[in-house]
């Protein structure tokens, strides 16, 4: 392989080279960009179960009223629609259930006042790294509420409430203290509300109901098993249901639709266009240079030569695209990254009434996390090489069939 030849006939045809890197670097980039969107959805769908270190959350729906009648006309402190209580045996048995690693139940609750609405949520120490206890990670004043008769409040329902630590706060007509107050990020929606108690306070809020839970979050030894035992629990448990973060990604829709079983086949297309550019482009430019090959032959090259010749000039254009292309990916993938996307909370999940819109609790978007991961950028490169050597291996055969005598004649 004559090196110096190579890069005089890049040079040479600079206006065709340019054609074939460009062409790697599209699809190339269109790969790396799609991918990494696609992956970013994925993780977006996951991190509100993420956030909460569960895979299924599992409630009780009232089925027998219709949305929007009922409790929303009364006062005082009320189960939410779509978190009905769960008996003890119910909730021991999903702790049972085979394949269940790590159970933790919680308590959330509305409360009606004439000034307004506002949800509380028991937090169960008992699994602190399981359920919304995971949450006050997420602390930014004060402390966690450790003693009976301790609240922890939500930072932009405190803001917009004026509520401070250290503050009286009257809930279900019970006293409590503000201890702490807590930021509720991005993707936590799952299990945000405006005021946090120890499970027994919140349960207190309820009397007459014994130990009240109404939602349980379940980790898996294998996340693997998520529809089975989501399926197994609907056929099971009389009224339940279970939700994992399949939930989001049926209701995200648009560019979501790609990530499960589109966003492979939409890549591959864009890199197999790219592919058959430069199939043609240098297969066109095989036909400029057979006087030239012919001339090389008569001069005792062999067909050996002229592919090592090819495959040089072909694996230097596909290198350049491919990196191009892995910069151009990896730009627009966290161009993309910047937006914010719409996480649609299934009515199940949602802490909140439709009706009501409180502070920030209420925005149910995320940005976009996105991950470009060297495996993506591995296999990308090796793409665009592999596409050199199709090429190549296509115009060496064209050549080697040809006899110099052959070439010469037609000149």
């Amino acid at each position: 392989m004559r090196y110096s030849y190579i890069v005089h006939e890049l040079r040479h045809r600079a206006h065709r080279t340019l054609i074939n890197i460009l062409g790697i670097t599209v699809g190339v980039g269109l790969f790396v960009s799609i991918n990494a969107v696609s992956a970013g959805y994925q993780k977006a769908v996951q991190l509100p179960f993420a956030n909460l270190g569960a895979d299924l959350v599992v409630q009780r729906a009232e089925k027998d009223r219709p949305l929007g009648q009922g409790n929303l006309s009364m006062r005082g402190i009320k189960l939410p629609f779509s978190n009905q209580l769960l008996s003890s045996e119910e909730v021991g048995a999903l702790r049972a259930l085979d394949g269940v690693a790590a159970a933790s139940g919680s308590l959330l609750l509305w409360e009606f006042l004439p000034g307004g609405f506002r949800t509380v949520m028991g937090l169960d120490p008992a699994q602190p790294d399981l359920g919304p206890v995971r949450l006050t990670q997420w602390l930014t004043e004060g402390h966690v509420p450790q003693q009976p008769g301790e609240a922890l409040v939500e930072k932009h329902f405190a803001k917009f409430r004026h509520i401070h630590v250290d503050d009286p706060l009257e809930i279900g007509g019970k006293p409590f203290t503000v201890v702490g107050l807590l930021e509720i990020r991005e993707g936590a929606q799952v299990a945000a509300a405006n005021i946090y108690l120890r499970l027994a306070d919140a349960q207190s809020l309820l009397p007459d109901s014994g130990n009240p839970i109404n939602v349980v979050y379940l980790r898996l030894r294998d996340p693997a098993l998520q529809g089975a035992l989501q399926q197994q629990i609907l056929e099971r448990f009389h009224g339940l249901s279970a939700s994992s973060s399949d939930s989001f990604l049926e209701l995200m829709g648009g560019v979501s639709v790609i990530t499960g079983k589109f966003s492979l086949v939409a890549s591959l297309i864009a890199l197999v266009g790219a592919v058959l550019l430069i199939c043609k482009s240098m297969l066109a430019s095989l036909g400029e240079r057979l006087p030239e090959i012919g001339v090389l032959k008569a001069v005792g090259w062999t067909g050996r030569d002229v592919q090592g010749q090819l495959l040089g000039e072909a694996m230097i254009q596909c290198l350049l695209g491919g990196l191009l292309g892995i910069v151009l990916g990896y730009a627009g993938a966290y161009l993309i990254g910047t937006l914010s996307i719409p996480i649609n909370m299934t009515w199940e999940l949602n802490p909140l009434p439709a009706s009501a819109k409180i502070g920030e609790l209420a925005a149910q978007s995320i940005q976009l996390p996105i991950q470009v991961s060297w495996a993506l950028l591995v296999i990308a490169l090796g793409c665009s090489i592999l596409t050199g050597f199709f090429a190549t291996y296509l115009m060496s055969k064209l050549a080697n069939k040809m006899r110099p005598s052959d070439i010469l004649g037609r000149l």
